[in-house]
């Protein structure tokens, strides 16, 4: 019995000593570690729009009527004073019968004024009148000539849309800079009439340089104080993949504008267009303007850097022995959301405490 109860007893310490050990026993964590390293680090602003032609002119007609003829279509390269459309005059019919009455009285006025310069000379001749008031008749006779033919030119003008002997007739409609057709928004018709007081007048076609883009788009307001003429942009066209253009800052709108509850600001850059891709006027873009830039500083990943809650400041923990790490408080310098610059607080040839938790291996149970 009493050897029984040694066993027992023995296999009870064992049994206790084992439970024990189990319970205690945690896994090791095991930290990496990383050092400073050389970076060229950057913060950018990004801003969606377009690029546009810098200049659109919109061609107008002179005169008001019917598209008779269009001569171009969109796409193509104009010269300015290359004939684009032809247009038929519908004179109006109050105005015509107005300039058809001014012509009618303008012949009897010429009739009687022709009268009257014929019986003035013949006195003249015999000496009844004096020759200051024979010159004034003979001034009222060709001023009433002059009537005439000025009103028969605005006649011709109101029916055909020209005068006789013009170098330039208003049914021709001309384009008054070179550039690219981008739109006719007219056709052959279309009824259109001529810019005046109360009206801009009928659009029969949009030219703009192509060689000649900016990038519009707009920027929050959190960030427009950032920007200043003059930046270096570098433009993205979502047409046009793997190709970036330079551009630089020449606008950038005093007034903002709300939009979906953010103030918006509008900026403006020159695009340098190239030969290499035909750039179509509204292609979107995105442009990014760098706004601050340090080359070949020291750095660690965000990842690694720590805050202390009560006073804010970053910290990093310095391993010290193996596995064993100290906090240290750091100055760090300028962010781009991947790394940061370390401007004090830790050397080149430290080790800085890692946060990505690693754990010894086990053997998977499928595994033999």
């Amino acid at each position: 019995m009493k050897k029984i109860g040694i066993g027992l007893l023995v296999l009870g310490v064992i049994f206790a000593t084992s439970f024990f050990i189990k319970s205690n026993k945690k896994d090791v964590t095991i930290y990496e570690t990383t050092q400073l390293k050389k970076e060229t680090i950057q913060t950018k602003i990004i801003a969606t729009g377009k690029v546009i032609p810098e200049d659109e002119v919109e061609i107008k007609p002179q005169i008001a009527g019917i598209i008779d003829k269009i001569l171009v279509k969109e796409g193509d390269q104009v010269q300015a004073g290359d004939l684009l459309v032809k247009i038929k005059v519908v004179p109006n019919e109050q105005t015509l019968n107005s300039a058809e009455g001014r012509v009618k009285s303008a012949k009897i006025v010429l009739v009687n004024s022709e009268t009257e310069f014929i019986r003035s000379k013949k006195l003249f001749s015999k000496g009844i009148i004096s020759e200051q008031e024979y010159n004034s008749i003979e001034l009222q006779y060709n001023q009433s000539q002059q009537n005439l033919k000025n009103a028969e030119s605005d006649l011709q003008i109101i029916k055909l849309g020209s005068s006789d002997g013009s170098s330039v007739t208003n049914t021709n409609v001309r384009a008054t800079v070179t550039g690219t057709v981008l739109e006719i928004p007219v056709k052959k018709g279309d009824q259109v009439i001529q810019a005046n007081t109360f009206n801009p007048g009928t659009t029969i076609a949009t030219i703009a340089d192509l060689n000649v883009m900016i990038f519009e788009g707009k920027v929050d307001e959190g960030e427009v104080s950032k920007l200043k003429k003059d930046m270096n942009l570098e433009v993205n066209l979502a047409a046009i993949e793997n190709k970036i253009y330079q551009a630089k800052l020449k606008f950038i709108a005093p007034k903002g504008v709300e939009e979906g509850g953010a103030v918006q600001f509008k900026i403006e850059a020159e695009v340098v267009i190239d030969n290499e891709f035909f750039v179509r006027a509204g292609y979107s873009a995105n442009a990014s303007i760098i706004t601050a830039k340090r080359e070949n500083v020291n750095a660690l990943s965000e990842a690694v850097i720590q805050y202390n809650k009560e006073t804010k400041m970053p910290f990093v923990e310095i391993e010290n022995g193996d596995q064993e790490f100290e906090i240290r408080e750091i100055e760090l310098g300028l962010a781009d959301g991947i790394n940061v610059e370390v401007v004090s607080g830790v050397s080149e040839n430290e080790k800085v405490k890692v946060w990505n938790i690693t754990k010894p291996n086990k053997i998977n149970k499928w595994e033999k």
